[in-house]
């Protein structure tokens, strides 16, 4: 005997990202050759769930594909991976980023949930209680990019994906006892 499904399920915390991602103009597929790509016309291919590491969600890839965007700047949302180089991916860009998205989730108190999981990890977590301060030289691109996305359109969609996450994360904090789950983990 077969039934008809009437419905599908998706995890909350990537339905929230998901609408967050297409109220900023694209749309998300999920693949198993990319780890993150921008196709320059609307499309972010990120790996499927099997192909990330244990730490990685789909809410936090798309936040750090945001803040690549906008560290590029106006016309990154028309180039090939934000007009980025990704052989020679350079540092103070993908510092500038780390800045973006610390200083994005902070007043959420998800600076650890939306943590980089990449080799780059170890800059993020040395980044400063105000991560768009100090002599670095990846603070005025971030300044800059922080600006974009609060008086953009993206920050609308994206303050209120981390409004609904803090929320989230409220509430399944309340039902997680083990302390490695990204869930459970402070600020």
């Amino acid at each position: 005997m077969s039934r008809s499904v009437l419905c599908r399920y998706v995890d909350p915390l990537d339905a929230i990202w998901l609408e967050v991602a297409t109220r900023c103009g694209l749309r998300v597929v999920r693949a198993s050759d990319a780890y993150a790509s921008y196709d320059g016309k609307g499309t972010l291919t990120l790996a499927s769930p099997e192909y990330l590491d244990p730490d990685d969600c789909l809410a936090q890839m798309i936040l750090h594909e945001l803040c690549h965007a906008a560290v590029q700047g106006p016309e990154a949302i028309h180039h090939i991976d934000w007009g980025l180089s990704v052989e020679g991916l350079d540092a103070l860009e993908e510092h500038a980023t780390h800045r973006v998205q610390a200083a994005l989730a902070d007043p959420y108190g998800l600076r650890r949930f939306f943590a980089v999981t990449t080799d780059w990890r170890p800059y993020y977590d040395a980044l400063p209680v105000d991560p768009l301060s100090g002599d670095d030289p990846a603070v005025p691109l971030a300044n800059a990019a922080f600006v974009r996305v609060n008086e953009g359109a993206w920050g609308e969609p994206i303050r209120r994906g981390l409004e609904a996450t803090a929320q989230f994360r409220t509430i399944v904090r309340g039902f997680v006892a083990d302390a490695d789950l990204l869930w459970a983990q402070d600020r």
